[in-house]
């Protein structure tokens, strides 16, 4: 299994923005079969199993976002900010801005 480093997770995010704002094909691609995508744009593979969930922008709405993991339990308010801002602790995270994802090491 390839490591990605968070670098490359940001890279790789931005350079499948790019190419599906103009290539039908490659958004298509993306839509229909991110891990082949992604590969496409970085060369890399994702871990096998690996799930990534594509969502594209709809017009008829202001704003799209994505929903952090529901936290059951108590947390401490560190952890809340970490949840709240994207942070992950974990050597094994997820690459949210896009749904693409994989493993890296910081």
């Amino acid at each position: 299994m390839m490591v990605w480093t968070q670098n490359e997770i940001e890279a790789c995010i931005e350079n499948c923005k790019k190419k599906a704002a103009v290539d039908a094909e490659f958004r298509k691609k993306l839509m229909d079969d991110p891990a082949a995508a992604v590969k496409e744009v970085s060369g890399k593979e994702i871990p096998a199993g690996f799930k990534i969930k594509i969502l594209e922008n709809d017009p008829a709405y202001d704003a799209t976002f994505v929903l952090p993991p529901l936290v059951s339990g108590n947390i401490s308010d560190r952890e809340l900010d970490e949840v709240a801002a994207g942070i992950c602790g974990m050597q094994t995270c997820a690459m949210d801005a896009c749904g693409v994802a994989g493993n890296y090491s910081k």
